[in-house]
């Protein structure tokens, strides 16, 4: 550990260097498979704009309005924001590893450790709210470093800034605020607490999260009533807690397990470390938080960002102490995480065609977890198969709404069965000159039918059987066969006529919040 008064080492340029490379690598593969089934959701809601949606806060859908009036939406100019953000990780946790007390090589070695979880690759290359989540909250933790570094309590109010913005990107902010000041109650930096500054902090935060929380209010909760309708239906995956924690140690990549759980086990036990010891128990009350609630092993990611750093320190102290074998052990370290992440790389980021893909995957000793049951038995892993369907889609929607006569494609409502393939038909279909799409799905519910009835519809996701309850005639107008699409992005697209019911007074029948 560098001493108080040595100079701090500089992250300029290998931490830098680390971090441009891994931008690189998702701006280099951003077009090689397609279009994330959120992304495109995420840009119909910027659409939309709100200070809500159904299923997330309206920080995403903000991003998207950015970013369509500024570089695009094409997919380079889309994964520029999650693949910045990515890098922003990596320089956030090498600046915590030097905040910790870190020397030179504690901060390369955690920089190097922010680029091996494989999680982090897969949400790193997907526009979404989970790419900005580490660094919210990773940003409050290292706050909170800093407050027990400088004692300074006007960071309470940065804090609460940080936590109000983040809450405005995912509801877990509080969860992980929480466990901040939890752990701060379990150790002897209670005493950062009693400030009148981290109340004007926490009104920061309220003020910030108020626009969101009177729409939740006026909605009357539609994201709680969606967490109980996923509950119910059993949608997820849920895993005892032996074998999430197993996943824990598989999705952040085994070959850096020994580090983050050292850094762990640093915070909890070390003499050094027993200044910092909050992060060590925010850690686990997050855990613990997730496997009792069984939320999905990936929610706990972001927690990480605590880890990295203390299990870089911890291997430069140990090292130090052997000063005999530095020279062989330090290089060992970066060698054995690159054995570790090269060899995986193609299941996290597409670097590889799909079809070569797809053999290398047969070619692995285990099989990439599902989180949703829907997804079990599908050949590709969830995040890549997302990426697959929409264009395909959207083109055979074309055909079935231009084969209609004129009066009639004016009466024709295109209805997505779910926000894919109602996003997709928004996105895509402009080119084909096809009207928006409606859904009942998610947000698409709470946007309404426009001024459709229901007599003529091109229905997508659904069973032919099933719409006959619902039609006077249903007929299979276009048939699909992705053979990289989840199986129910492959059913027919019906063209069905009579709705038995107006969409205009029973919109309610269609709402699907799951």
């Amino acid at each position: 550990m560098t001493s108080d008064t040595s100079p701090r080492p500089s992250l300029w340029p290998w931490v830098y260097l680390i971090a441009i490379v891994y931008f690189t690598l998702h701006l280099v593969t951003s077009t090689r498979y397609g279009y994330f089934r959120d992304a495109l959701y995420y840009l119909a809601c910027s659409e939309h704009l709100a200070f809500g949606y159904v299923d997330q806060p309206p920080l995403i859908a903000v991003l998207g309005w950015f970013a369509r009036r500024t570089l695009g939406t094409s997919l380079p100019a889309l994964l520029f924001w999650p693949a910045l953000a990515g890098a922003a990780r990596i320089v956030l946790i090498a600046a915590f590893a030097r905040e910790l007390g870190a020397g030179r090589f504690g901060i390369l070695l955690a920089a190097v450790l922010a680029a091996t979880p494989g999680v982090w690759w897969v949400i790193d290359h997907q526009f979404a709210m989970n790419s900005l989540e580490p660094l919210f909250w990773g940003g409050c933790a290292y706050l909170i470093l800093r407050l027990i570094n400088t004692g300074n309590p006007k960071l309470w109010l940065a804090f609460g800034a940080l936590a109000g913005i983040g809450l405005l990107n995912k509801y877990s902010m509080v969860i992980f605020a929480s466990a901040l000041i939890f752990g701060l109650l379990h150790t002897s930096q209670r005493r950062l607490l009693f400030t009148p500054w981290l109340l004007l902090g926490g009104a920061i935060a309220f003020l910030i999260f108020l626009p969101n929380l009177i729409w939740n209010i006026q909605n009357h909760w539609p994201f709680l009533e969606l967490m109980r309708n996923i509950r119910a239906t059993g949608k997820d995956v849920v895993l005892p807690p032996g074998k999430y924690l197993l996943q824990q140690v598989l999705m952040l990549n085994p070959v850096s397990f020994p580090f983050w759980f050292g850094g762990l086990l640093f915070y909890l036990f070390s003499r050094h470390a027993k200044r910092y010891r909050v992060f060590g128990w925010t850690f686990v009350i997050t855990i613990l938080f997730f496997m009792i609630t069984h939320g999905k092993d990936y929610y706990s990611a972001a927690a990480y960002v605590m880890l990295f750093p203390a299990g870089a320190l911890a291997t430069e102290t140990l090292l130090a102490a052997r000063p005999k074998l530095q020279t062989i052990l330090r290089p060992a370290c970066f060698v054995w995480l690159m054995l570790g992440v090269l060899p995986l790389l193609p299941l996290v980021l597409p670097v590889l065609p799909i079809e070569t893909f797809l053999r290398y995957q047969s070619r692995l000793p285990f099989e990439v977890p599902k989180t949703e049951r829907s997804f079990i038995g599908e050949t590709l892993p969830q995040y890549y198969a997302d990426e697959f369907p929409w264009p395909g889609l959207v083109e055979a929607v074309a055909r079935v709404y231009h084969s209609l006569p004129p009066e009639e494609q004016q009466r024709a409502a295109i209805y997505g069965n779910n926000y894919g393939q109602a996003a997709a038909v928004d996105f895509f279909g402009p080119q084909y000159g096809l009207p928006k799409a409606i859904s009942g799905h998610q947000n698409y519910f709470l946007w309404g039918p426009r001024h459709y009835t229901g007599d003529i519809v091109i229905l997508l996701g659904e069973l032919e059987h099933e719409a006959q309850d619902d039609f006077d005639s249903v007929t299979v107008a276009a048939t699909l066969n992705n053979p990289y699409a989840y199986r129910y992005e492959n059913r027919p697209i019906l063209l069905c006529r009579g709705l038995k019911w107006n969409l205009q007074t029973e919109w309610s029948r269609v709402k699907k919040w799951r």
